[in-house]
């Protein structure tokens, strides 16, 4: 193989392409799953391991940080090592502690199995990484869109199938599924992907890993994170919250400089420069923020008895989360149209709809969500719009990111929508608690204002659009040298 070319290129015959399809779905449905998989046993998790509503919220939070420490890297040990050899090692790792997960004895020791789990988000950049690689042209678009809507169908799933083994099994149940899943796309993945053998992977080094900068970029990840999952409790103006928040300030502008003097840094700088990347991973963090607005809220709306509050359905977990399959449901086919979206309306399109759409959605939920039909169809709307916007954001990312770096910055659109998710998660919290009278009792008027938020971070999705439209072509990342001399050759020979 000469040239940088892979052994599963854009002339792969279509049925092998097709089995690396296969094994690339079964790899993110298995993510995208326990993504939400023990949202609906937080309560049940806090009685069964003893253990406070904080410790019961380090269950969640424990599998953000780590992923938002661990995508980037894993992202550039792909882009790097080659990214089907890294996945397999991803998944043998989320494997591992999916199983400990299911073991834990204690919450200390359900949190350190989470934490493991957390490497498990950059299945995704690593997922579309491989299928741009593998598929050929004409069906790249149409993978891309299938994987990106099975994240948000997988994680209404995983509402479902977690409310109904919580309800009728055991919670442990929800990790020996997630580690059976994780066993067997490592199997998938080994029988059908081909190990790409690009030139750029035989020439790494260790060295190039960039690791000061990925431990500087962890550092002010967890710092953020830790800031607002910890910020409810701790109170926002207290003294350790704003100190947090101040030492990821310190540690981004830390990030930069190191990263401006790295000759092959983990963060390039001129990414964030570039005005359409920096939209993109805009956009992606203002759809976490919305997402997981919802994923807080709905449930716990419909979970309320009506002579509590004036307002709610009474339901139980697996009813609260069968309310929401619909609008999970419609991500996927929302998805795999983004491309005739782009077609008849333009390549802006599918951004711009998706998240009108969305707020929309959220709009009408902001106005009237007193009966259980209004949840369905609005938030089937939400989950339209949803579709959409996953499915635009790495299509964006394929026409800006060169291909050596797809991994990294679809990783970064990752942490993007994960820290967006952490956002969206603490102010829902934030305002359900304002809204929440001393007897236990939140108010009807506060659903109104969440939803509206909602709707109101929609807006600024859309506004931000054309922002990631304004310039075409890829993000120019020419190491400097390099350009200096190649400017100095073209001159030399315009003057011959």
């Amino acid at each position: 193989m000469s040239g940088g070319t892979t052994t599963a290129d854009a002339t792969a015959p279509p049925a092998g392409s097709a089995r690396v399809l296969v094994a690339v779905v079964a790899a993110v449905f298995g993510y995208a799953l326990m993504q939400t998989l023990v949202v609906p046993a937080l309560g049940v998790l806090q009685r069964d391991l003893r253990t406070s509503a904080t410790g019961a919220g380090w269950i969640l939070s424990a599998l953000l940080l780590s992923s938002a420490v661990l995508t980037p890297l894993i992202g550039r040990l792909g882009d790097q090592y080659g990214r089907r050899d890294v996945l397999l090692l991803v998944l043998a790792v989320y494997g591992v502690g999916t199983a400990a997960a299911a073991a834990a004895r204690n919450i200390g020791e359900l949190v350190a199995a989470r934490a493991v789990q957390g490497c498990s988000l950059s299945v995704l950049p690593l997922a579309f990484a491989i299928l741009r690689e593998a598929l050929p042209a004409q069906r790249l678009q149409a993978g891309i869109a299938m994987v990106s809507g099975l994240v948000g169908a997988g994680a209404g799933a995983g509402l479902v199938i977690g409310g109904l083994l919580t309800d009728h099994v055991s919670w442990r149940y929800l990790f020996v599924l997630g580690a059976a899943l994780a066993m067997i796309s490592f199997v998938l993945v080994l029988v059908w992907i081909p190990s790409a053998r690009h030139a750029q992977y035989r020439r790494a080094s260790w060295a190039d890993l960039d690791l000061p900068g990925a431990l500087v970029l962890g550092l002010s990840l967890v710092a953020l994170l830790l800031g607002l999952t910890q910020g409810p409790d701790w109170g926002w103006s207290s003294g350790r919250v704003l100190g947090l928040f101040g030492l990821a300030v310190v540690f981004a502008v830390t990030l930069v400089f190191l990263e401006v003097s790295q000759s092959s840094p983990l963060l390039d700088i001129r990414e964030f420069t570039h005005r359409p990347m920096l939209a993109t991973h805009l956009s992606a963090f203002l759809y976490g923020v919305v997402s997981y607005v919802f994923y807080v809220t709905l449930p716990r709306y419909a979970q309320t008895p009506q002579h509590s509050g004036g307002y709610g359905f009474g339901t139980s977990i697996t009813v609260a989360a069968l309310i929401m399959l619909p609008g999970a449901l419609i991500v996927m086919p929302a998805s795999m149209a983004v491309g005739g979206v782009a077609h008849r309306l333009g390549q802006r399109a599918p951004l711009l709809v998706g998240f009108v759409v969305t707020t929309v959605g959220a709009a009408l939920l902001a106005g009237a969500h007193g009966s259980i039909w209004e949840h369905v169809v609005f938030y089937t709307v939400i989950g339209a719009g949803s579709g959409l916007v996953m499915a635009a954001l790495p299509r964006k990312i394929a026409e800006l990111a060169p291909p050596e770096r797809m991994g990294t910055t679809n990783g970064i659109n990752n942490i993007a929508r994960t820290v967006g998710g952490c956002v969206g998660t603490q102010v829902a919290a934030v305002l359900i608690a304002s809204g929440t009278s001393a007897k236990g009792v939140t108010t009807g008027s506060t659903f109104v204002t969440v939803f509206s938020f909602a709707a109101g971070i929609g807006l600024l999705g859309a506004l931000a659009v054309p922002l990631a439209f304004s310039k075409g072509g890829l993000v120019d990342l020419t190491p400097p040298e390099t350009a200096r001399a190649a400017s100095s050759r073209s001159g030399e020979e315009a003057s011959i």
